[in-house]
Order: structure tokens, then sequence, then C-alpha cells
């Protein structure tokens, strides 16, 4: 059985991995959240939280950012769990669709930089 140390650089590397081959909306998004561009705000891709990644982290404000593909309806109970699991943890979480990020993304970071205040 791994230990806990092995499980967190496991999620490091995939976190890793994912940073690399982002999705057309994540890295859409990212290039409006990098270089402080909200509140002065550092935000992170692919942020290990627990045993879950954040697709977009705020550590300073423990803001989580998901985008969620068309297959996220089928997947809402482990959605579920990892908002239990980053509430748990004091974060705040929210979601946008891929399609809000790829056709409505002023909106989007509104949304983002009203949380951020």
């Amino acid at each position: 059985m791994p230990s806990e140390h092995h499980r967190r650089l496991d999620r490091i590397d995939c976190a890793r991995r994912n940073r690399r081959n982002p999705s057309r909306a994540e890295h859409v998004l990212w290039q409006s959240l990098r270089r402080r561009q909200i509140q002065q705000r550092r935000v992170r891709r692919q942020h290990p939280i627990g045993r879950y990644t954040a697709d977009f982290a705020c550590v300073e404000l423990k803001l989580a950012i998901e985008v969620d593909g068309d297959q996220h309806e089928e997947l809402k109970s482990y959605d579920d769990a990892r908002d239990q699991e980053f509430a748990r943890r004091g974060w705040r979480v929210i979601r946008f669709g891929t399609w809000d990020v790829l056709e409505n993304l002023e909106g989007v970071i509104s949304v983002i930089d009203e949380a951020c205040r």
C-alpha cells in the first residue's frame, strides 16, 4: 500500500500532466487568469487539494474554479464528492461549463472577478 507521501507525489504528477494537456476551454480561461489579471490574485492551474485536483485555484482566497465538460452530468456524484472535500478543507468552488467559457468568456471572468472581491 503506497504511503501518503507517494500518493501526494502521484497527485502532483497527474496535475503536471493535466497542465501540459489542457482542454480548449481550460486553455482559453487560463489566458485570462494567468499573470494576476483578476484582482491581482495569483491563480494556479491543476492545483492539488486533498486527494483531488482543482482545474484552477486561488490559494490566497481558497477559491477553486472548475471547467466542466459535457461528461460532467454523468460524473455528478464524483463532482459532489470533490466539492464536499474542498468545502471540508475551507475552499469555495465555482463551476463553469465548457460552452460558458468558449461562448461567454467575459461573463465567466465577471463571475470570477466578483468571487475574488
